[in-house]
């Protein structure tokens, strides 16, 4: 196999900035947050849950190869386990992510979820809200509802959201990628498995606060339903 080498490096940088002459990629051309969960630390997260039954929620970084989250509810109907990013040791949410006009903004998760139809779920950027799937006012984010299998999208600012409804069929115990990109002018694209399934406008884009990294599961019967986080990728151009 012939491999290209750029013996003298490769830059993404100005040639008259103050990075133009660096060998690598300019890193703080993004803010970047990448977790592989490897490990996994309470206190990074603020973690609401809800447990009716006798148990209670757990989240644990797992032995699975590439690193593993597993988050699994107590075995009560409606009981949730939702997780935010948190800068404060767990206590509140840490919303580090904007939209803005002519910044361009990624976002790329894998995951599963035990129970494709009895469960709900949401994975995306959202306001810090304790309660992410039932009434959250501002987010760009995938939302499963108990029920059905059915996978949908929303852009939402203030409690009005711009959606596509039943975008990809989730399947039990199987991984899928949901990712979205912000051109920065006039679209986000919503991808699963890397394949486009949606492209929404930008009328309710909520571009008027910060947002938190935020997803969890909640149960849709009286049995226990596990999610299992692989990565959470977010990029956006500074």
């Amino acid at each position: 196999m012939s491999v290209s080498r750029f013996k003298n490096g490769v830059t993404t940088s100005n040639k008259t900035a103050t990075t133009g002459q660096m060998g690598v990629i300019d890193p703080s051309m993004y803010h970047v947050f990448f977790d592989d969960f490897d490990r996994f630390l309470a206190t990074e997260w603020k973690i609401s849950t809800t447990e009716a039954g006798a148990g209670s929620a757990t989240e644990a970084a797992s032995s699975a190869d590439g690193g593993v989250l597993v988050i699994t509810n107590d075995n009560a109907d409606n009981d949730h386990d939702f997780l935010q990013l948190s800068g404060d040791g767990g206590t509140t949410a840490h919303e580090t992510f904007k939209f803005e006009a002519g910044k361009k903004l990624f976002f790329k998760s894998r995951f599963k979820v035990s129970d494709a139809t009895q469960s709900d779920f949401v994975m995306g950027l959202q306001i810090a809200d304790t309660n992410p799937i039932n009434g959250v006012t501002d987010g760009v984010y995938f939302q499963k509802d108990d029920g059905d299998a059915l996978l949908d999208v929303h852009v939402e600012k203030n409690s009005t959201a711009t959606s596509s409804t039943g975008v990809h069929t989730v399947v039990d115990d199987t991984y899928l990628v949901a990712g979205f990109y912000y051109d920065g002018i006039d679209s986000v694209d919503f991808f699963v498995d890397d394949n486009r399934v949606a492209t929404l406008a930008v009328t309710n884009l909520p571009d008027d606060e910060e947002l938190t990294i935020s997803f969890g599961i909640q149960n849709g019967a009286a049995a226990a339903k596990v999610m299992s986080v692989d990565y959470i990728l977010v990029a956006k151009e500074r």
